[in-house]
């Protein structure tokens, strides 16, 4: 089945996408479905899931201009109805006793949204689009859907960076040295909205294996300075084994470090210098 009709049909509910997940707006999902009725016909009708079912409105709405989705907007589209269906399925068991028909408005739009999901899924398996082939192999450990994403990556078609921090978790014991080039890849296209401090704690790892305990310890204070949490202070200069003064210089790094990261400044900064240098062979 062509991947539009699916997605269309979804749209109609005749048939049955890290950190994705954004701000509800009432008027304004209201307002699309009051132009666009059909891309919220399959969708239950009370106040159960607003974040999920906001975002899946959005998204519809965004798509129905699109003639050709691109393999990331199909897999967001995924995400967002995969995200739907598990929260419209939770909310399909709670009885509402003055208003039944709430909850079967509920219970139906858990079968039309697993339906939909289910066919989305169907038609976009063995895709060899490296987003839908994440998808595939994320979800449901497909073999071909791995070999065309490895494939992909190595072929260098991996240049979203939502997937190549996935593929840099994945890679962070079997090949630390792949999966530092792809956390450097990530940062380097990295925003201020788009930068995950976690990847600071990936790092910290991999320099951790290669017993590099300045690298650890700066990245996981920049992480602390980031997230503000909790943490051992004796664990944490443990890493370097008590050294004061090294502590003082890399507490002053990982703030300045921190502020860098935090304005979407990284391409200024030292970790930049160093990635760059053990990345490129430089």
């Amino acid at each position: 089945m062509n991947i539009n009709l699916v997605m269309f049909k979804s749209f109609l509910g005749v048939t049955a996408f890290l950190a994705l997940l954004g701000c509800e707006d009432s008027e304004n999902t209201q307002v699309i479905c009051n132009k666009n009725p059909e891309l919220c016909a399959d969708l239950h009708k009370d106040s159960w899931c607003r974040y999920e079912k906001g975002d899946l409105i959005r998204n519809r709405n965004k798509l129905k201009d699109i003639p050709v989705p691109s393999g990331k907007e199909i897999f967001e589209q995924l995400i967002y109805l995969e995200d739907y269906n598990k929260c419209i399925e939770l909310a399909s068991g709670v009885q509402h006793i003055l208003h039944p028909e709430r909850t079967n408005d509920r219970i139906k739009a858990f079968g039309l949204s697993s339906q939909s999901l289910s066919e989305l899924q169907e038609t976009t398996k063995d895709s060899a689009d490296p987003h839908l082939a994440f998808y595939h192999w994320s979800r449901f450990n497909d073999t071909n859907a791995e070999k065309i994403l490895f494939k992909a990556e190595k072929d260098g078609m991996v240049t979203d960076l939502y997937l190549q921090a996935q593929l840099g978790a994945y890679f962070l014991k079997s090949e630390p040295q792949r999966a530092k080039t792809l956390y450097a890849s990530a940062l380097n296209q990295s925003t201020r909205q788009t930068f995950n401090p976690d990847w600071l704690l990936a790092l910290a790892t991999l320099y951790r294996s290669k017993n590099r305990p300045d690298m650890d310890y700066w990245l996981s204070k920049t992480n602390i300075e980031l997230t503000h949490a909790n943490y051992s202070e004796g664990q944490l200069t443990a890493i370097i084994k008590g050294d004061k003064k090294l502590q003082t210089k890399l507490d002053k790094d990982a703030k300045v470090l921190a502020e860098q990261l935090n304005s979407g400044n990284y391409k200024e900064s030292e970790l930049k210098i160093v990635l760059d240098k053990e990345t490129q062979g430089l």
